[in-house]
């Protein structure tokens, strides 16, 4: 059997074993042991598993998660979302569809701390969407809202994905977090301005909600003060180089956990519980990453990544047009992968033809996450979806999918402006990080 077809018999059993529910980090590790012990030897196979996983576990650019992970566990105990929310709600809940986006503002911001599209989508939801059915606004508007709005956790810095996209593809963490600044107050704006068109089209939608007298809205932004520090304080250390992302990550963790104590929101049993949930999703996570270096060198062996980048160059097609199939191509696998499986399952072989196109990495980093958020709101799989559904039980599914098609055009529009106009993405890295 040659290389190139043991490639493919091995990504036919990957995709066998994620249907069958295996965890994505075990299939990957098994398929890519198996692969490489097959193309190469048993005894280099047997060598990598014996090295990766230590090489993976012990890097230091990756201590970045689990601290922003716990960052992101000690924010939410202390109520900086519902504070962060509350402010947004006080300066613009009075307009019409003001609440749906009091919510986006709140998602924006809470995505700055946790890094998770899940967590904000969450914990934002439990919040959001009581208030907007208070105020009757259509349960469409009120869950596409919060499911769309969740998706910026994962490109606001700082970002699970982006991190895990620097590692598998050897890129800045840094420069890499600094790029999604722009994009995520991209998608932001226009995720802002899809809520005004639809509240627009069908008033109905999103009812004003009663204006906030300015003691009251002095109060809440008082409120909602030192998140907004933390946020500077991390993400604006990083920008100006006093921290590096693994430094500001602890800074963050170490601030939110004074922040929490000082509410009196922690006892012994919920710092312990935020220590272990942040010990599970942090080697998930890195069971994850070690699976896909596992893969990424059985791939790299069955010379798939370049045997396509070769055939793709010599079809001749305009770089953009290759560009477009493969972005097609991310948002249909959206519609029915995980996005983290989704990132480390195709990088191997999509990274090779992207550098051969001499696109630049750290902007299609973005544009990757930006299409790994699509596939969390797409159906019949996309998770922030089912997370809303677990918050608002008795909403139709149908009606919390109609509820995020307005945002998913939205996202069509942001990449297509940064396909255009990459320089949005590149400009803070390129300005500030030599």
């Amino acid at each position: 059997m040659s290389p190139t077809l043991t490639g493919v018999v091995g990504l036919g059993v990957l995709f066998l074993l994620f249907f069958l529910r295996m965890p994505i980090g075990i299939s990957m590790l098994a398929v890519g042991a198996a692969g490489f012990a097959l193309l190469v030897n048993w005894p280099a196979a047997s060598s990598l598993l014996g090295s990766e996983p230590y090489h993976v576990s012990s890097a230091y650019a990756l201590s970045v998660i689990p601290l922003f992970v716990l960052m992101g566990h000690f924010a939410t105990l202390s109520g900086m979302a519902r504070d962060f929310y509350a402010a947004a709600y006080a300066w613009i809940g009075h307009w019409r569809g003001g609440l749906a986006a009091a919510t986006i503002a709140a998602c924006s911001g809470f995505a700055a701390l946790s890094g998770s599209s899940v967590a904000t989508a969450a914990t934002i939801g439990q919040v959001a969407l009581p208030e907007m059915r208070r105020y009757r606004y259509d349960n469409r508007l009120a869950t596409g809202a919060v499911a769309a709005g969740g998706t910026l956790g994962i490109l606001i810095p700082p970002s699970a994905g982006m991190v895990v996209y620097a590692i598998l593809t050897e890129q800045s963490i840094g420069r890499l977090f600094l790029a999604g600044v722009l994009p995520g107050l991209l998608l932001t704006v226009i995720f802002l301005v899809t809520i005004t068109i639809v509240c627009t089209l069908a008033p109905g939608y999103g009812p004003p909600g009663d204006r906030v007298a300015a003691a009251e809205r002095a109060r809440a932004s008082l409120r909602a003060l030192p998140m907004l520090v933390i946020v500077l304080l991390t993400i604006g250390g990083i920008y100006v180089g006093i921290f590096t992302p693994s430094e500001a990550a602890a800074v963050g963790a170490f601030l939110a956990m004074l922040l929490a104590a000082w509410r009196g929101a922690i006892s012994l049993r919920t710092f312990v519980d935020a220590l272990l949930e942040t010990v599970r999703t942090s080697g998930l996570i890195f069971l994850i990453l070690i699976g896909a270096t596992l893969f990424s060198q059985f791939i790299a062996v069955t010379r798939i990544p370049s045997d396509l980048a070769q055939f793709l160059i010599g079809l001749n097609l305009p770089k953009l047009a290759v560009l477009a199939m493969i972005l097609l191509a991310y948002i249909v696998l959206g519609m029915f992968m995980e996005g983290f499986a989704m990132l480390v399952l195709t990088l191997p072989v999509v990274f090779p033809i992207v550098t051969a196109l001499q696109y630049d990495p750290i902007w299609f980093g973005v544009i990757m996450v930006i299409v790994l958020e699509m596939g969390l709101i797409s159906p019949p799989v996309g998770v922030n979806v089912f997370v809303v559904k677990a918050v608002a039980g008795d909403v139709p599914m149908k009606d919390v999918f109609a509820g995020i098609l307005p945002f998913w055009a939205a996202m069509i529009v942001t990449l297509a402006v940064l396909v255009m106009l990459p320089e949005i993405a590149l400009v803070l890295p390129n300005s500030m990080i030599r």
